[in-house]
């Protein structure tokens, strides 16, 4: 089923609600501003669900060389990895703000896909939403230049384009988060964040939240 219709057929379904419904095999936790919700290397052994607030996923290499991998918003999955046999997690989750995390453990929630048609629609149109966004992802990182690539970012951050969402303010983000995300140095992103402001495609000063505008288009747009 297309995303869009599958959105539209689903639109009276509430999966927070109905989360919040499954009996056993559930815990609802608090998670304080970067406390660490599981680590690299961890059993990968339950799912998770944002109900409120912003999570981090970042990966270390060998080396120790960390990696900022994606941020996720409220209404996003994580640790999904767990349903496909992945044992052990490949990344580490942090809280970038107070959270409200659903933690659902592996056999319930392979139970409420096979039970809950509805459910399990929402569920896989958000891993193949997720899974285009990667493949753009990839794309962005081979083709564009690092300032297309910021204006990118700081777009999907601010939930551009997303149904009923307007110039969403992007809470406080620090630029070496965003220079990991699109692979280049600190001092380029303030470069480049500088001037989107000169420009009028964003409004910040210091370390207040972050205004992106869609005029911002214009960087990505522009060939």
């Amino acid at each position: 089923m297309p995303l869009v219709a599958a959105s539209k057929k689903l639109i009276k379904f509430d999966p927070k609600t109905f989360l919040s419904t499954i009996a056993g095999g559930r815990k609802i936790a608090a998670v304080p501003k970067k406390q660490t919700i599981f680590v690299q290397g961890d059993s990968a052994n339950a799912v998770f669900y944002i109900q409120k607030g912003k999570v981090k996923l970042t990966v270390v290499s060998k080396i120790g060389k960390e990696a900022t991998i994606g941020i996720l918003n409220e209404s996003d999955f994580f640790g999904e990895g767990c349903l496909t046999g992945q044992t052990l997690r490949l990344c580490s989750a942090t809280a970038m703000t107070d959270c409200s995390v659903m933690r659902i453990d592996k056999k319930s929630m392979v139970e409420v896909l096979h039970r809950e048609q509805a459910f399990s629609e929402i569920f896989v149109a958000y891993l193949l939403a997720r899974n285009i966004r990667y493949e753009e992802d990839l794309v962005d990182q081979l083709f564009n230049s690092s300032e297309k690539r910021l204006a990118r970012i700081l777009l999907l951050l601010a939930h551009f384009g997303k149904e009923g969402v307007h110039e969403t303010p992007i809470a406080n983000i620090g630029q070496e988060t965003l220079a990991e995300m699109i692979g280049t140095t600190r001092s380029r992103v303030s470069f480049f964040m500088n001037r989107f402001r000169n420009l009028g495609f964003i409004d910040y000063h210091g370390h207040d939240d972050v205004q992106v505008h869609s005029s911002l288009l214009n960087i990505v747009l522009h060939d």
